[in-house]
């Protein structure tokens, strides 16, 4: 792999990571028609790209989360951590973050074996794409019938672990992490930036921890593709940043059927030459 195709690849994870149709699937393909083979410790610093990407924008958001963290902890033994939670988003934000994290977790432990089996079937990408559609269609069908949105103070441990849980079934390729976890938080009703704003910041630990695990391979893949690993990396982390500000503002605008019909059409295709 030369560097601009390593840029390639990185630019189409950058923004396939937070534009709701799916980085993994796009990762499985594009490296396909390109003729290239990645590897997974290209694609994991590719993620870690799209971290950076993640924490820079939020940056102001995070050191809230974290003092407010620390201070609920101080709440604990005078008894108010309860009222700590109800009174202060952030501190709320930072736990419930915490708490959608798990299912992912619990996930990529048990069935490790069974998602990474899905990475070599591109039938199978073709039908998750599918499945990322009918999430984000079926999403604002029922959002726009939701008159009172629910804001951060109403988000709760069921509501996390449920937005959690479409995380989890986004580590299938074609499934889009945030396409699942923005549907998910439109179909529990909450506000639409607020269910994007969500899903962009429960996308840190998922992807520190995946980087965590892999830090050998990382090490190991910079001394065979070193120039194309740190190419691929500052695109994926530029094309990231990029991505989240785009679709913040166009969920606030706009509608997210134009990413539905795209993961249709993708994915039909896809099904379509595979069965050919």
């Amino acid at each position: 792999m030369d560097v601009l195709q390593a840029i390639i690849i990185g630019i189409v994870q950058g923004l396939t990571e937070f534009l709701p149709i799916s980085s993994s699937g796009h990762l499985v393909l594009v490296p396909e028609i390109m003729g290239v083979k990645s590897s997974l410790a290209f694609d994991t610093l590719l993620h870690v790209g799209t971290l950076v990407a993640v924490v820079t924008y939020f940056w102001s958001d995070i050191v809230h989360m974290i003092r407010s963290f620390i201070s609920s902890l101080t709440d604990i033994p005078g008894g108010n951590f309860r009222n700590g939670i109800d009174e202060d988003p952030y501190k709320r934000l930072a736990w419930m973050v915490l708490i959608g994290t798990i299912p992912a977790g619990l996930a990529g432990v048990l069935f490790k074996d069974f998602f990474e089996s899905l990475f070599s079937s591109i039938t199978a990408v073709g039908f998750f794409l599918i499945v990322t559609g009918l999430l984000l269609w079926s999403s604002e069908r029922i959002s726009a019938k939701i008159r009172e949105k629910l804001p951060v103070e109403k988000l709760g441990v069921r509501d996390s672990l449920i937005i959690g849980g479409a995380q989890a079934l986004a580590i299938a390729p074609g499934i889009s992490r945030s396409g699942a976890t923005i549907s998910a938080g439109l179909f529990l009703g909450f506000e639409r930036e607020l269910a994007a704003r969500y899903s962009f910041l429960l996308s840190i630990p998922a992807i520190l921890g995946a980087a965590i695990i892999q830090v050998k391979d990382i090490s190991a893949g910079m001394d065979l593709l070193g120039a194309s690993m740190i190419a691929g990396f500052v695109a994926s982390a530029v094309s990231g940043y990029i991505a989240i500000k785009f679709l913040l503002k166009l969920i606030r605008e706009r509608d997210l059927y134009v990413f539905a019909y795209y993961c249709f059409a993708l994915g039909l295709l896809i099904l379509g030459v595979s069965i050919l």
